[in-house]
């Protein structure tokens, strides 16, 4: 057996400060090394010496494979598995990983809510280059209800998550600093859930849901399948993954491949499962490095 890989503590010089990154400071966290976001994990992530090394190595040698064991644990409810997985990842910082662990600490799934964790990871995994991040960091900031309000780091983190091609966040960054009756209403949605009002956002996301618009399919499924201010189903979140995936979302494609291949929400069907990841892969959504034929075995028992 290898000997275990080093956690995030011992990849940190002890000469290097531990000090939170200052969020009234624009661009504070720029130009800086990967060495900086581990020191910024360093508080955050616990040892992970528990998995076994032979997954560990497997993970760490194809970070998609292990998002997609990792996602493929949350949503049969197994968060301390998926979570074990992801911080694995994080210890090297693998973006998507650091993206998933900070849902967890903002929503409480799977450990203690932590807004102040949740942040940090964020940050992480913006530095990381996760677009998904930058537009999340993009719209916390520029509200003010989770975490105190910037316009200027709003405006950077939608810059950035603009220029990697979200038009989300283009739309957004264009009507930064507007009232809120000036937002479309999938951003008045998008704004609603940032702020913690999620039952009021699904009934948003399910208005234009019914009128075809496919993101906001995607964003009702995931609430289902979170307990995100709707309650937890996973028939209902298969059936809204599936209705946006044929519309051409590429992460509602992903995410019906993982319920496909689990079983959970959809009869378990690997035909079903590898279509929807080749679809989702042209795309350029992550999938497994190896190419979509290796998805299932992320999953063997």
């Amino acid at each position: 057996m290898s000997a275990p890989l080093p956690s995030v503590r011992a990849l940190i010089p002890a000469s290097m400060g531990r000090t939170r990154p200052c969020a009234a400071q624009l661009g504070c966290h720029l130009g800086r090394l990967a060495a900086s976001a581990l020191v910024a994990l360093a508080s955050l992530l616990p040892a992970t010496s528990q998995a076994q090394d032979s997954e560990r190595l497997d993970w760490l040698r194809q970070p998609a494979l292990g998002n997609y064991k990792g996602y493929a644990e949350f949503k049969m409810g197994h968060y301390a598995l998926a979570r074990q997985v992801w911080e694995t990842l994080a210890e090297v910082g693998d973006g998507e990983a650091l993206f998933n662990l900070a849902i967890m600490a903002e929503d409480g799934l799977g450990m203690a809510r932590d807004l102040l964790k949740a942040e940090s990871l964020y940050r992480a995994s913006a530095q990381a280059g996760n677009r998904k991040a930058r537009y999340r960091l993009g719209l916390l900031y520029s509200d003010g209800s989770r975490f105190p309000a910037d316009l200027e780091q709003a405006r950077h983190y939608l810059g950035l998550a603009a220029g990697q091609g979200d038009q989300q966040a283009a739309e957004r960054l264009a009507t930064l600093g507007q009232p809120t009756s000036a937002l479309t209403p999938f951003q008045q949605a998008e704004a609603l859930a940032s702020a913690g009002q999620h039952e009021p956002a699904a009934r948003l996301y399910q208005q234009l849901a019914e009128q075809g618009l496919a993101a906001a399919q995607t964003r009702l499924a995931w609430m289902h399948e979170a307990g995100r201010g709707l309650p937890r189903d996973l028939e209902q979140a298969a059936r809204r993954f599936e209705l946006a995936a044929q519309a051409g979302d590429a992460e509602a494609q992903y995410a019906l491949a993982v319920m496909y291949r689990t079983g959970r929400g959809r009869a378990r069907d690997l035909t079903a499962s590898m279509e929807w990841l080749r679809q989702a892969a042209a795309q350029g959504y992550a999938a497994p490095a190896a190419g979509a034929d290796a998805a299932p075995a992320a999953l063997a028992p």
